[in-house]
């Protein structure tokens, strides 16, 4: 698959991405879309990404700048987990372990196929302080390595106006957990 944008879909992708950008400002106070625009336009790679996580329900958003790089950092802002990233195991061994009912894929596979990462817990966290997020869902987020090594894996959602963090067997998969990601272009 070719991981490319034609020259129509970069110009919808940036007119969508300009619009929720325009809509959104609390999320990325103190960043011009003219920025966000030659950043885009100079990283076509990191655009098929952005469409990737558009076209599995991710909404995705501008939330930050790395003031090191200089680079805007995206994560997916749908209101929900994105409905084209649910059902998903945790990642690779844990598909493997399970005997029967396998899910489709992992959400370390599907994000590594589009070339994004998991949010960290911290990363969901600041997510969080944006707006409500996973009123209804959950979102698997990057397990650290001593909790992947004795089988589990954490995901974190919002109720009762505070976000939690939970564990969960990492072969586990439902219908409404799924995924954040995030990308630095």
């Amino acid at each position: 698959m070719e991981k490319q944008l034609s020259p129509q879909q970069t110009t919808e992708l940036i007119g969508l991405l300009q619009t929720r950008f325009e809509k959104h400002p609390e999320r990325h106070k103190s960043i011009a879309w003219d920025d966000v625009q030659a950043r885009l336009e100079a990283n076509p790679g990191k655009l098929w990404s952005l469409s990737q996580m558009e076209a599995t329900g991710g909404e995705p958003d501008v939330v930050g700048k790395d003031d090191a790089s200089g680079e805007l950092i995206f994560y997916d802002c749908a209101a929900e987990s994105p409905k084209g990233r649910r059902s998903l195991c945790y990642d690779r061994a844990a598909h493997e372990a399970r005997k029967e009912f396998k899910p489709e894929n992992t959400a370390m596979d599907v994000a590594a196929d589009i070339g994004i990462e998991l949010l960290t817990e911290e990363q969901y966290r600041r997510l969080q302080q944006l707006g409500k997020f996973d009123l209804k869902t959950s979102s698997w987020v990057k397990t650290p390595e001593n909790i992947r090594k004795l089988g589990g894996a954490i995901f974190c959602d919002r109720r009762y106006d505070t976000v939690f963090t939970y564990h969960n067997g990492a072969e586990s998969y439902y219908a409404a957990r799924g995924f954040r990601g995030m990308l630095t272009v």
